[in-house]
């Protein structure tokens, strides 16, 4: 098992009302292997640190699915 985390950058161009942000954060910490994750309303960025051994991008991208909001991998 791993102890490397990396920082994956998301973008969701749907996030409509602030509450989404604690909604999507929740989420994502709840993974296995996220030890952050930090959602940017305004500008629909989303920040995770994560052990991609336990959580790789595409699980992140479905947990997010899964609160109603679709997001991808963004390089800014």
């Amino acid at each position: 098992m791993s102890n490397k985390t990396i920082h994956t950058k998301l973008r969701s161009d749907e996030l409509s009302c602030p509450s989404c942000v604690s909604k999507l954060e929740n989420a994502l910490l709840a993974l296995p292997g996220v030890t952050s994750a930090e959602v940017k309303f305004a500008s629909g960025r989303i920040d995770v640190e994560h052990d991609p051994t336990l959580t790789d991008v595409d699980a992140l991208v479905h947990s997010i699915a899964k609160t109603g909001y679709t997001a991808k991998p963004s390089a800014f």
